[in-house]
């Protein structure tokens, strides 16, 4: 997929509700356990008389403690009238990477916390798509995912409240979601170069969605890039034969591509998950548990044998949605 189809935005302003989309970036520190997650949306609720809305988010992660905060915005206030190459969410702008330097600058506050940030960043990497090309086109699933530059190299200055941390090199990606409803449970993990390999990236999800009263087996799918190579597992087959188990904050799954089998371990330490509140456009909301800074192990082997061993010890992202309260984990935005 080229880049300026990935980044197009699909979101019909003469449409009537029903739909979320999502711009977002994120970057981790080249050694300390620290990250950061800013979020450019549009929500548009269904059968409703509330109008469309933006959203900003924000988040920074720092060793086992973290701060997220979310604004709703008037889309009166919002320029989307060119958006596979610019948006702005009222001060807060994303120009996307089209000449080979993106740049994001903005503002996100609530009562207690405020983000601002001047970033750039930069990459060659070329858009990886989570699910086979040809589902981006259709109705099912209604919600798609794709990465527009993985493996991006951000600089420039994040601050919260009075604290000011210069963003030096942080490997991270510029990302794009969107659909008519959130898949209703599911985790995803994300890493942008192993420790020691840069120039790897994962990619992967588990998902199931429900159909009137009934829920739809589990979908397990993976996308692996080593240098250049691609491992993809994500047909339609693979992804009801892989396997996997997953929890608050810690996932495992196995997936299987002719002679290659891919092992993945992701955990998370509670102290470093930000709960977020989800609006749904169909109505209601979920719970997000969300990470940037969570651990993962990857084994890809052939015919049994190993072809590569990669760790991140805390540059991974992890989310999963759930409507379970039992996690225990501060809900940041009320929503």
């Amino acid at each position: 997929m080229q880049y300026a189809i990935a980044n197009q935005l699909r979101f019909n302003f003469k449409q009537k509700g029903g739909h979320y989309e999502s711009y977002f970036l994120r970057a981790n520190h080249p050694t300390k356990k620290q990250a950061f997650w800013l979020r450019y949306t549009i929500f548009s609720p269904l059968n409703s008389t509330q109008p469309a809305i933006a959203e900003l988010w924000g988040a920074f992660f720092d060793n086992d403690s973290v701060i997220a905060v979310q604004q709703d915005i008037s889309l009166n206030h919002c320029d989307f009238t060119s958006c596979n190459e610019s948006l702005k969410i009222a001060t807060s702008q994303l120009k996307f990477a089209h000449s080979g330097k993106g740049i994001a600058e903005g503002r996100v506050s609530d009562d207690q916390n405020t983000f601002n940030w001047q970033l750039e960043y930069t990459g060659k990497d070329h858009v990886l798509t989570l699910f086979p090309a040809r589902y981006y086109n259709t109705y099912f699933p209604k919600s798609k995912v794709l990465v527009g530059l993985p493996n991006a190299l951000f600089n420039g200055v994040f601050g919260h409240n009075n604290q000011r941390y210069e963003i030096n090199n942080w490997q991270g990606s510029e990302n794009h979601n969107w659909g008519s409803k959130h898949t209703d449970e599911y985790a995803w993990g994300q890493v942008c170069g192993f420790d020691g390999a840069p120039d790897s990236f994962l990619e992967c999800s588990m998902a199931k969605i429900k159909l009137g009263p009934f829920w739809s087996p589990w979908f397990k799918l993976a996308v692996l890039r080593v240098g250049k190579k691609e491992y993809r597992f994500n047909s339609v087959w693979q992804t009801l034969k892989n396997n996997g188990r997953y929890d608050y904050f810690e996932w495992i799954m196995q997936c299987h591509s002719n002679t290659f089998t891919l092992d993945i371990s992701i955990k998370a330490d509670k102290k470093s998950v930000a709960g977020l509140n989800y609006r749904n456009p169909p109505g209601g909301s979920h719970t997000c548990l969300n990470s940037k800074v969570a651990s993962c192990d990857v084994r890809l082997s052939k015919n049994g044998k190993k072809l590569y061993q990669l760790k991140s010890k805390h540059s991974a992202a992890f989310e999963i949605l759930t409507d379970d309260d039992q996690h225990e984990v501060d809900i940041w935005n009320i929503g």
